[in-house]
């Protein structure tokens, strides 16, 4: 094939096609993935809102994919960004260099199993057993029935099978009466419908398509299982960087309660001995009894009791798995519909197996930081109805994408935010990639300035493979001219946060800002308890409308926000990386706090523990940068076009007193800084229009 044009031509071939203009950050980044593809090291953008980083990775993978025949992969953290580039990006990328590149390019989206409609299992009459209690009460089951009709109506329309495509959409419940795991399908050869099946009809464009578009969580699981998901590739773009590994360990991530043992013990019934399910049954019973007994919390040690019940249900699932199939068989041909129920069993009893197998063999490691896994107990309450949960996570998941994912494609990881303190290893070193600052330990660590220990989360360091990973960063800055478009203002003058919810000075100083901004207020509060709280107390003090996440679909409250300029919107974490609003709907975002961890959530307080069992500083390495990159997503909401104005306003006094706020300061985009409250006012005063009029003398 002959060579392509370069790609700073192409770029400014489909600049000038979809009627943009050029943009230096974008030039840079593009110019700096090509080269990365070329020259097979992996490469981290920082790319503010604004610089159009989508065609500055989609343009060189194009390229790429067209030149060398092979797919180039993309992934994303939200639905969003991935409508946002098969609806719009890529079809008109498509189009503007259908010329240069000598045909027009294929691209396909590609998600888990579980997202698309299964044909086998809406015509069968094997509906799931419901796991929870509350299933059994009559208004939900009411409700669940008439979103599977509605389900059942849509397979016949669909042309895709993509739950995301369905609005509006239905619970999770309902949706798994249509949909299967992988593990639960019987296969395209062996299923009734497989020649139409959504999925493989998803999967066979895949692996026809110059670039496939997919989200973390596939891209996890095709690097955990072993099992190739996706297509063929060597190259990888992960887009929303900073969510990597949240997303990572969230598919890593398994649980284990009286629900569902009970559940993979009714899918089992009618198909193993009744004694089978029996035993199931009664570990579930000895399950329940012994977590009732035990307090919430992380288990650094396994429980008196837990050790025999764990093995008990390790058996009792195991018998029934060898019943329904003995491992290394071939299912038994003949009826699809007996063939799905067999497979759901066998999935569900296998996932029982693995997690209780997973429990034991955790505390075989004698030393709490050097295991694979952290274990907890967590006890919540669901309409009413008390859910005890054990959950394994894994302390790191550096070592997997390191091997997995680094160590088998040219990796391009972008986002608009991850420097955290000045510096990309913050996130670099949880992805498995050695530091870039090799004189980190010759300065000390533990410096709040100079960032985390270049350890893994869990302490260790990277491994080296003799140097055999390198990676290079780039941060290509942003659009904005941030200190004339933005203030940063720190309330230094208030008391700490303290743990008794939002205190009558912070109520006082939120209604001053939001009087002074005329309404135009993103609020973004550390829990929904707090957000709540704040809405009650200003509805009866402003005269501007309060929104609060929780009294709409979110998205409804976003549009709402943005077409009335007086309206505020209070909210927690979606919010804090949800909300896109250009424009005068939003001066002013509001923080109550910085947004550290829970002190009691035991996977970040487990890895941060780990750090500390290394010498590390655990609190810098876990703690501070979790907040670093939620504080850097939240003040991100303010500037979203160049012509936007505005206001920062964090409540944390921490942020301007404390040791560590220099460093969290340092992750913040150059926002013009200040503590006074006067100061503040007045410049939202003028932008809003809201001084008042002085009267004549």
């Amino acid at each position: 094939m002959p060579e392509l044009p370069p790609v700073p031509t192409l770029l400014a071939t489909a600049v000038e096609a979809l009627g943009g203009t050029p943009r230096k950050g974008q030039q840079t980044m593009a110019a700096a993935v090509a080269h990365s593809i070329d020259t097979k090291e992996h490469l981290a953008v920082q790319a503010g809102t604004g610089t159009g980083k989508s065609l500055a990775y989609l343009i060189p993978s194009l390229r790429h994919a067209v030149q060398s025949g092979r797919t180039v992969v993309v992934s994303t953290a939200t639905i969003a960004l991935q409508r946002q580039l098969v609806d719009r990006d890529l079809p008109r990328l498509a189009d503007a260099l259908e010329k240069p590149l000598g045909r027009h390019a294929r691209f396909a989206i590609l998600k888990g199993r579980n997202n698309y409609l299964c044909l086998n299992k809406i015509n069968s009459v094997i509906p799931d057993e419901p796991a929870d209690a509350e299933l059994f009460d009559a208004f939900a089951i009411s409700r669940l029935g008439r979103e599977v009709q509605r389900l059942n109506e849509w397979a016949s329309d669909t042309e895709t099978g993509d739950r995301d495509e369905l609005a509006p959409g239905v619970s999770d419940r309902a949706w798994r009466q249509v949909s299967v795991s992988a593990r639960e399908c019987l296969g395209k050869s062996r299923c009734p419908f497989g020649a139409d099946c959504f999925a493989e009809r998803a999967r066979s464009e895949s692996g026809q398509a110059d670039v496939v578009v997919t989200n973390h969580a596939l891209l996890a699981i095709d690097a955990i299982s072993g099992i190739q998901v996706l297509p063929e590739h060597d190259v990888v773009v992960i887009d929303e960087a900073h969510e990597l590994v949240d997303r990572v360990t969230g598919v890593a991530t398994a649980e284990l309660s009286t629900a569902t043992i009970s559940a993979a013990a009714k899918r089992c019934a009618k198909l193993v001995d009744e004694q089978e399910t029996d035993r199931l049954e009664g570990a579930a019973e000895s399950w329940h009894d012994l977590l009732e007994e035990l307090p919430a919390g992380r288990w650094d040690t396994l429980p008196g009791g837990a050790s025999s019940v764990l093995a008990l249900i390790r058996d009792a699932a195991w018998n029934c798995r060898t019943a329904l199939a003995p491992p290394g068989s071939s299912a038994p041909q003949g009826d699809p519909e007996a063939a799905a129920a067999r497979n759901q069993a066998v999935a569900a009893v296998e996932e029982v197996h693995d997690s209780a197998v997973r429990a034991l063999t955790t505390f075989d490691e004698p030393d709490p930081a050097a295991r694979r896994d952290v274990i907890w107990l967590s006890a919540d309450e669901v309409r009413g109805v008390a859910r005890r949960s054990l959950h394994m996570a894994p302390l790191s998941v550096g070592g997997l994408l390191r091997s997995r994912l680094f160590g088998t494609a040219t990796v391009l990881l972008t986002s608009a935010t991850l420097q955290v303190g000045g510096s990309f290893d913050g996130l670099a070193v949880t992805w498995g990639l050695p530091p870039q600052s090799a004189d980190r330990a010759e300065h000390g660590a533990d410096t709040p300035e100079r960032g985390p220990d270049p350890a893994l989360a869990n302490g260790a360091e990277a491994p080296s493979d003799s140097g055999a990973i390198r990676w290079n960063s780039l941060d290509v800055g942003s659009p904005f001219d941030h200190a004339k478009s933005g203030i940063l203002y720190v309330a230094k003058h208030l008391p700490p946060p303290g743990r008794d919810g939002l205190s009558p000075a912070y109520l006082d100083e939120i209604e001053r800002l939001i009087r002074a901004a005329g309404g135009r207020t993103l609020g973004l509060f550390s829990s929904m308890r707090a957000a709540k709280a704040a809405t009650e107390a200003l509805r009866g003090r402003l005269d501007t409308p309060v929104l609060c996440q929780g009294d709409d679909a979110t998205g409804a409250l976003v549009r709402r926000f943005d077409e009335d300029p007086e309206t505020s919107l209070f909210g927690t974490l979606s919010l804090w990386q949800g909300v896109d609003v250009p424009g005068p709907s939003l001066s002013l975002v509001i923080l109550d706090r910085i947004p550290f961890p829970r002190p009691d959530d035991p996977l970040l307080v487990a890895r941060q523990r780990a750090v500390e069992s290394r010498g590390g500083n655990g609190f810098m390495a876990i703690a501070a940068n979790h907040a670093a990159l939620l504080l850097a997503q939240g003040t991100g909401r303010l500037l979203r076009s160049t012509d936007d104005r505005g206001v920062v306003a964090i409540l944390d006094s921490r942020l301007a007193t404390a040791r560590y706020g220099t460093y969290l300061r340092a992750s913040l985009p150059p926002y013009w800084e200040t503590s006074d409250p006067e100061v503040v006012t007045k410049a939202l005063q003028r932008l809003t229009g809201t001084a008042p009029t002085p009267t004549s003398g």
